[in-house]
């Protein structure tokens, strides 16, 4: 265990104030020297004065200064035995020494000792120097620690940390699945080890890369590899450290970050989450944050300002580009955009290897078949999903990770954890046609994704679930294969009202209602398919940015939105009768999978299928096949 001072000094100071305050109570109580005539008992004035009447006091000792006595007298009550009373004298009472001349008393007056004054004076003394020491020694060692008191007058300094050369352990050969993002920032790291290639021709590096993408893609991930690959100094910031309570502050540190990198030129800046801090200016209500926009407009001045910056090479990542000023997107700022998507299957089944190369698979595990179910992973769903499973062959006492870990991590990963199963009740059987009808649906209809699993174990808060696995290429997606989608969704409904009637419909499809009410009205309003005509009637931007959409009218009239209505209505109806229909038509299949179903728990994709072949065609289903 590493020794600390500052922890000794902290422990200390309570304690010699503990400790100067008994040592202080202790001398202020202590009386002079009384310990060679120290009495027992106490006797008041007027006894004394009787005893003193009586010829009963054979002597006393006045001690601090005739305000205390030790008397000895004869006590009658046990035969006249001498004993030693202490009494307290009045302050005034001048007369007691005559009385005792008289009587011919012994008596002697002992001086007062100033030994209290002296250790009084020394601990008054002493304990203050003590106290200024150890504090002036807290101060001196805490000033060097992040938020110490001496940090008071670096307030405006950059939090960036730097590294001379960085060793983040990540190279570009650990980044797999996004290799477009990769080549582009190769380019970065080959102009700061050789850049006489590029100055030869007339080239500029671009001065800012800025990487967009959906969270877990691998946008920090790929800061990491340029620098453990550049070799160069580094420097690396979040955007929120910039902002801060007090107005300037952000500013400050954006000029001391600069200063820094000019003078460790040629470096890499990166700074990570920058919509933190490149917000758009003036988009808050009745005026934007002061704090944040003299940030963002020094951050603007320092990238491409009246000096500019050679050699520094500023990358950033963001998921909210919409919402970045655009004066700080425009070339000579950052002068390129990479976009870094989820991976295809190609990319998934790279990102797996990378990350099952510490991990023990068994044999029967086959990687491609991982990336062929795991469609729209990211790079940390995958690096997820194999820990997860790395995590059940642990728990489950296993040498190497099978198949069944793998299948359980990616139904925890994308639905939660497993739930009790259901007991054989009406509730399950319910559960289980209302399954068997997305997965019936799905399967009959030609533009459907094809069925994988369907399964009556809880997860999450599904009571029971159906997989598909969805077609690779979707970037385009027809008007055909968007209805069977709804009708697909609308199955589980079509079941309950078929097989219980309407009044026994649940609320377990308020999920699956709530998914294809917004597929049916993008289908009217933003691609044209309803009969209103090839009209986008919203725009397709996501989230509402404050400010800028805040006063977005509606672009259309109410007689519009009324017919919006009415044809969003219409096909989510149309594919309510199709669904319906289908399971209306196919009741004996319906009945034998259910009974399957509660029986088995979990039916395989490619069993259902073969037991749905024995009652009606199934229709050919087109599958993405990639070439890797």
């Amino acid at each position: 265990m590493k020794f600390s001072w500052r922890v000794l000094v902290l422990w200390t100071l309570p304690a010699l104030v503990i400790g100067f305050f008994f040592w202080q109570g202790a001398f202020a109580s202590a009386p002079a020297d009384m310990s060679k005539n120290a009495a027992n008992t106490r006797m008041t004035y007027g006894r004394f004065l009787e005893y003193l009447n009586a010829d009963r006091v054979t002597s006393v000792d006045l001690y601090e200064g005739g305000r205390t006595a030790i008397v000895e007298a004869r006590d009658q009550d046990i035969e006249n035995r001498i004993q030693r009373w202490r009494v307290d004298l009045p302050v005034n009472a001048p007369e007691l020494i005559t009385k005792l001349k008289e009587k011919a008393i012994s008596f002697d007056a002992h001086p007062m000792r100033n030994d209290g004054a002296i250790w009084g004076l020394l601990g008054n003394l002493v304990f203050p120097v003590l106290l200024i020491t150890g504090l002036f020694f807290l101060f001196r060692r805490s000033s060097n620690l992040p938020g110490g008191p001496g940090q008071a007058m670096n307030f405006g300094k950059s939090k960036a940390r730097f590294q001379m050369e960085a060793k983040t352990g990540v190279k570009f050969d650990d980044v797999a699945g996004i290799e477009e993002a990769k080549e582009e920032l190769q380019e970065v790291v080959t102009f700061l080890k050789q850049p006489e290639r590029f100055t030869a021709v007339g080239a500029r590096i671009p001065k800012g890369v800025l990487l967009v993408g959906p969270p877990g893609t691998g946008k920090t991930l790929l800061a990491k590899a340029i620098a453990g690959e550049a070799g160069v100094p580094f420097f690396s910031i979040s955007g929120s450290e910039f902002v801060e309570m007090f107005v300037g502050v952000g500013a400050s540190r954006v000029r001391d970050l600069f200063k820094k990198a000019k003078d460790n030129a040629p470096c890499i800046i990166f700074i990570d989450e920058i919509d933190a801090v490149g917000r758009q200016r003036g988009a808050g209500i009745g005026g934007g944050n002061d704090e944040r926009e003299q940030t963002l407009n020094q951050l603007l001045t320092e990238m491409d300002g009246f000096e500019g910056n050679t050699g520094i090479i500023i990358i950033a990542a963001t998921n909210r580009p919409d919402v970045l000023d655009s004066a700080l997107l425009r070339p000579g700022r950052f002068d390129r955009q990479v976009t870094v998507d989820p991976p295809d299957i190609k990319g998934r089944l790279e990102i797996l290897q990378v990350h099952a190369r510490n991990k023990k698979l068994d044999n029967s595990v086959s990687l491609d078949a991982i990336a062929r179910r795991t469609p729209g992973f990211t790079g940390a769903d995958l690096a997820n999903l194999l820990n997860e499973a790395a995590i059940l062959t642990a728990r489950r006492r296993k040498e190497a990770i099978t198949l069944r870990e793998i299948d359980d991590a990616v139904d925890r990963v994308v639905a939660g954890m497993e739930g009790t199963p259901l007991v054989d009740s009406k509730s399950k059987r319910l559960i289980a046609y209302h399954e068997i009808g997305h997965a019936l649906v799905g399967t009959l209809l030609k533009d459907h994704d094809p069925v994988q699993k369907v399964t009556l174990i809880p997860r999450g808060q599904a009571q029971g679930l159906t997989w598909f696995t969805p077609n690779e290429e979707q970037g385009l997606i027809s008007r055909s294969q968007l209805k069977a989608r709804i009708t697909g969704a609308l199955g589980g409904r079509a079941a309950e009202e078929v097989i219980f009637g309407p009044a026994e419909v649940t609320t377990g499809a308020g999920g699956d209602l709530q998914q294809l009410s917004g597929m049916a009205r993008q289908m009217v309003t933003r691609f044209g398919m309803s009969n209103l005509g090839p009209l986008s009637l919203e725009s397709q931007q996501g989230e509402v940015f404050l400010g800028r959409d805040w006063t977005t009218r509606s672009e259309y009239s109410e007689s519009i939105a009324s017919r919006i209505d009415g044809q969003v209505r219409a096909i989510v109806e149309e594919c309510y009768e199709n669904a319906k229909k289908i399971i209306r038509d196919h009741r004996s299949v319906t009945d034998r999978l259910v009974d399957l179903l509660i029986e088995k728990e979990t039916i395989d994709g490619e069993e259902f299928r073969q037991i749905v072949a024995e009652y009606a065609e199934v229709p050919e289903k087109q599958q993405y096949v990639p070439q890797l």
